[in-house]
């Protein structure tokens, strides 16, 4: 294990004390194991069933561009952390989460880039992001500090640019990493009426206070209203979705954002470089919009809008009926995973309202999230605010797919499902008493319930 990150890690573990409910997180647990990613062929990254012609051309047209390599000619840099979005969203197809080769590495050198590997990217560990906690005065910073920049690229002329000193920064403890979410029946989750993410909230409540799990919506109000409704979107007041702390409203925002912070390019809803050093600027701004000329819609629209459609179209994950374990033991995980109070914040499933798609209106999205941002206490805290999303707080992360992803948690700093849930509690956590549940069960219980998240 890199010496850097060994440290966090410890201090994750050692917070499982925090709490009386934790204490017996240092009992022995022999048998119970992560039987680790299926490998089965997955069927994630189709589209959904029941496109129309014409949304089916969408799609495909939104997959080729989401799999293409950008360059500087076209608006890459001159800061980023990879040029196309499959590099981050390809396990265990396109659109998915972290892939088990992090591309990050060769593409540090790419076209003869200068750019130095900082310590925490790894050949065989997650595609990372890097946001700083603090500023150098010692107010709130928050952003995305790109890893990479196009110095020394055969094709960025003179441009010196420098990387910032990561690892400087990460030995004072204030570099904090996010790892991809998976984009997986996205369009089915884009189209889940607020409504129903109350109702499926008020339905619970009284369970969920008895293990002290509270959740709310990520709401920020019209003009930073205080009014303890966290995470609806700052101008309509709709409740937002998308992301670690459930910062984005929608996949057109989520796409146009990405665009602009992990490749560096300027689009139609964030026109401006997020680096304007002159010499390094080989590209109109903003780089993608719009193609006025073209013949047809699918051609027409700008990059962001392609991105968007193919993760709107894209079908959700097929959870597997008998692997690992075989079906009576994924019957029996599911059935603990309601029992424990899993499923309170993990919602198994909510439905999609109406909609102008045939193929997302009115289905069920067997996602295992209620989209509610949670305090997840001191192990997991990360120092950033988003929104009124607090540096504890974060989006239950949807599990469908679950089966198929190489790393957990916002960071991605493991790849063992038992070492994730017990991440979840430290001092202050809402998953104290659920975990403190788990880790009661015997062990052949422990067993079925991981096999049962691992048949996602």
């Amino acid at each position: 294990m890199n010496t850097k990150l060994a440290v966090p890690l410890l201090l994750v573990l050692a917070g499982l004390a925090l709490t009386h409910e934790v204490e017996i997180a240092n009992s022995a647990d022999p048998f119970a194991r992560d039987p680790g990613p299926r490998q089965t062929p997955p069927d994630a990254g189709r589209p959904l069933d029941g496109l129309s012609r014409t949304e089916s051309a969408f799609f495909t047209t939104g997959k080729d561009d989401f799999e293409e390599a950008e360059s500087v000619a076209e608006g890459l840099g001159p800061t980023m952390n990879l040029d196309s979005c499959v590099g981050c969203h390809s396990q265990p197809s396109s659109g998915g989460s972290s892939p088990a080769v992090n591309p990050q590495v060769a593409f540090a050198g790419k076209l003869g880039a200068r750019n130095r590997l900082p310590s925490f990217i790894r050949r065989d560990g997650p595609v990372r992001e890097v946001r700083f906690v603090k500023n150098p005065d010692g107010t709130a910073d928050g952003g995305v500090h790109s890893l990479f920049t196009i110095a020394g690229r055969s094709d960025a002329g003179n441009c010196g640019l420098a990387q910032p000193d990561f690892d400087r920064e990460f030995s004072r403890g204030n570099a904090i990493f996010r790892i991809p979410t998976p984009t997986f029946g996205a369009g089915l989750i884009e189209q889940i009426p607020d409504a129903a993410i109350h109702a499926s909230a008020a339905s619970t409540a009284a369970q969920k206070a008895a293990l002290g799990i509270a959740g709310r919506p990520n709401i920020v109000l019209p003009f930073h209203a205080i009014s303890g409704q966290t995470n609806n979107n700052g101008n309509d007041g709709t409740i937002a979705r998308f992301g670690w702390k459930a910062q984005n409203k929608s996949l057109l925002l989520f796409a146009g954002e990405a665009y602009n912070v992990e490749m560096g390019i300027s689009n139609e809803l964030f026109q401006t470089e997020r680096d304007e050093t002159r010499n390094c600027q080989f590209a109109t701004s903003p780089n993608s919009i719009t193609d006025t000329t073209a013949t047809s819609g699918a051609a027409a629209i700008s990059a962001i809008e392609k991105f968007s459609f193919f993760m709107r179209f894209l079908a959700a994950p097929t959870p597997s009926a008998d692997q690992p374990g075989g079906a009576a033991s994924i019957g029996r995980g599911r059935g603990t995973f309601a029992s424990v109070g899993c499923g309170l914040c993990h919602t198994p499933s909510l439905r999609t309202g109406n909609s102008n798609v045939a193929a997302l209106r009115d289905q069920p999205v067997n996602l295992f999230s209620d989209l509610l941002i949670h305090d997840m206490g001191v192990a997991l805290a990360d120092g950033i605010s988003q929104g009124q999303a607090g540096p504890r707080e974060f989006r239950t992360a949807p599990l469908w797919g679950l089966g198929q992803r190489l790393f957990f948690l916002h960071d991605g700093r493991t790849s063992d499902l038992v070492i994730a849930i017990r991440s979840h509690a430290s001092d202050g956590s809402e998953a104290n008493r659920v975990v403190g549940n788990y880790l009661r069960l015997q062990e052949r219980e422990k067993q079925d319930l991981l096999n049962f998240l691992r048949s996602l």
